[in-house]
C-alpha cells in the first residue's frame, strides 16, 4: 500500500523519466552510431527552448491556482520583445519610450511601498516583541502613507535615471528594467479589470490578448514588422551576456526559468501570500470570509504573469536578436498545457511548482522527440492537444471514472458519494491548513 501511495504521488517525475526513455530508445543516430537525443547540445537545445515557455508557465500556474486563466501572456511578450528591441536600436524618443515610462513608474513605486512598509513592521515588531510578524499592526501612517510616499521617492529616483539615458540610448540596465516593467503594467491592468470589474478571467485576458497584439504593431510601425537589434545600432555588446552558457554548461535563460521556478516556489509554500493563493483557489468565498484580501492576491498573481512574460521576452530578444509582434503567438497554449500536465488543475486550489517544471520538460523532450522525427508541425499541435485533453480527463474525473464511463469496470452510486465526500473533506481540510495540496 505505502509503495503503491509513493508511486502515486511521484507519478509525475515517473512519466518524466518514461518520455525520456522513449527518446532515447527512439532517437535516431549519426553515422558514427552517435545517439543524437543524448548529445549535450540536443539537451542543451531543449533547456534553452523550454525556457521560455518555462518562466511564462511558471506565472501561469499561480494564476490557476486561484481559479483564473491568463491568454494574453503570448501577446505580452510580443508587445515586451518590440519594446526591448526599439529601446536597444533606436536612440531618442521612441513609442516604446513612452510606452515604457509609466510601466517603470507603476513598478519603482509598488516596489518603493512594499519597502518601506517591510522596514516599519519589522521595526514594530522589534520595538513591540511580537515573534509574528503576521500579527503586526502599522497605523494609518506608518501602514498607508509613508509607504505610498517611499514608492513616489523609489519611482523618481529611477525615472531620473533613465530619462537622461533617453535622449542618446537605453544602456542594458535600462532595457533590462522597462521591458519586464510593461510586462507587469499590463499583467496588473488584467487583474484590476478582473477584480474590480468582476469579471470572467477569460473574457478579461482574451480582450487583453488582442489589445496587447494591436498595440506591439503599432509600436513596431507595422503589421508583424521584424527589429533586428544590432543593425546599425549603438546598443552595448553588454547584452549578449543574455545568449551565453554559465559555467560553460548551462544557458543562461535555463539559468532565469530555474531561479524563476525556485523562488516563486519558496514564495507560494512558506509566505502569507502562497498560502492566500491556494485558499482562494479552494473556495473564493470561504476565503474572503476568513479575512484575505482576494482581489489584492488576484492582481498581484497577474501583474507577476505579466513581469514574467516581460522577462522571457528579453530572453528571447537575446537569443533571436529581434522582437517582433508576433513573438510569442501560441505561447499561451504550450504554458497552460505544461501546467495542466504538471498537475495543477484548471478548478484552481491544487498543484505545485515543481509539477510545473516536470510538465514544462515533459513538454519540451516531446516537442524534441517529434522534430527529431521530422512529424509535421500541424500534426504536432494536434498531438498537443489531445494530450492537453487527455490530462484534464485524467486529473478533473480520475482514471477510475474515465473507465467506468468507457464500461471497463464499474462504480456503486454509494462509492460515488463517499468519494464526492472524501473530496470535499480534503478541500476543507486543505483550506485549513492553509491550502496546501500536491
Amino acid at each position: 500500500m505505502t509503495f503503491l501511495r509513493l508511486l502515486s504521488q511521484t507519478k509525475l517525475y515517473w512519466g518524466l523519466i518514461a518520455i525520456f526513455l522513449i527518446g532515447v530508445l527512439s532517437s535516431p543516430v549519426t553515422s558514427s552510431g552517435r545517439n543524437i537525443f543524448l548529445s549535450s547540445g540536443n539537451l542543451l537545445d531543449v533547456l534553452r527552448q523550454v525556457s521560455t515557455t518555462g518562466l511564462v508557465a511558471t506565472g501561469m500556474t499561480a494564476v490557476i491556482l486561484t481559479g483564473g486563466i491568463d491568454l494574453s501572456v503570448g501577446s505580452l511578450m510580443a508587445i515586451c520583445s518590440v519594446v526591448c528591441a526599439m529601446l536597444l536600436t533606436v536612440p531618442g524618443e521612441t513609442p516604446a519610450v513612452f510606452l515604457g515610462m509609466p510601466a517603470v513608474g507603476l513598478a519603482s513605486l509598488l516596489v518603493g511601498a512594499v519597502v518601506v512598509r517591510f522596514i516599519f513592521v519589522n521595526i514594530e515588531k522589534t520595538r513591540s516583541g511580537i515573534a509574528n510578524i503576521r500579527d503586526v499592526q502599522l497605523d494609518r501612517m506608518r501602514g498607508t502613507l509613508l509607504p505610498a510616499v517611499g514608492g513616489v521617492i523609489l519611482c523618481a529616483l529611477v525615472l531620473s535615471f533613465l530619462l537622461p539615458q533617453v535622449q542618446t540610448k537605453f544602456g542594458v540596465l535600462g532595457v533590462l528594467l522597462v521591458a519586464p516593467a510593461v510586462g507587469l503594467l499590463f499583467g496588473a491592468i488584467n487583474g484590476a479589470i478582473i477584480v474590480v470589474g468582476r469579471l470572467q478571467p477569460f473574457i478579461v485576458t482574451l480582450a487583453m490578448m488582442v489589445t496587447a497584439l494591436g498595440i506591439a504593431r503599432l509600436t513596431a510601425g507595422q503589421n508583424n514588422a521584424v527589429l533586428p537589434v544590432y543593425t546599425g545600432s549603438n546598443a552595448t555588446a553588454d547584452f549578449d551576456v543574455l545568449r551565453q552558457l554559465v559555467f560553460g554548461i548551462v544557458p543562461m535563460p535555463g539559468i532565469f526559468f530555474i531561479a524563476a521556478i525556485i523562488l516563486y516556489s519558496v514564495v507560494l509554500r512558506f509566505t502569507p501570500f502562497g498560502r492566500y493563493v491556494y485558499a482562494i483557489g479552494g473556495n473564493e468565498e470561504a476565503a474572503r470570509l476568513s479575512g484575505i484580501n482576494a482581489g489584492r492576491v488576484k492582481i498581484v498573481t497577474y501583474a507577476i504573469s505579466g513581469l514574467l512574460a516581460g522577462i522571457a521576452a528579453v530572453l528571447y530578444v537575446a537569443q533571436y536578436r529581434q522582437g517582433k509582434p508576433d513573438a510569442g503567438a501560441g505561447l499561451e497554449l504550450d504554458a497552460i498545457a505544461a501546467v495542466v500536465i504538471g498537475g495543477t488543475s484548471l478548478m484552481g486550489g491544487r498543484g505545485s511548482l515543481a509539477g510545473t517544471f516536470c510538465g514544462v520538460l515533459i513538454f519540451g523532450l516531446l516537442s524534441n522527440i517529434l522534430q527529431l522525427h521530422n512529424i509535421n508541425s500541424n500534426l504536432q499541435l494536434v498531438l498537443k492537444g489531445v494530450i492537453i485533453i487527455g490530462t484534464v480527463l485524467v486529473q478533473e474525473r480520475n482514471a477510475y471514472d474515465v473507465l467506468a464511463h468507457l464500461r471497463l469496470t464499474s462504480r456503486r452510486p454509494a462509492q460515488r458519494e463517499t468519494a464526492a465526500e472524501e473530496r470535499s473533506s480534503r478541500e476543507t481540510l486543505s483550506l485549513t491548513m492553509g491550502g496546501k495540496e500536491e
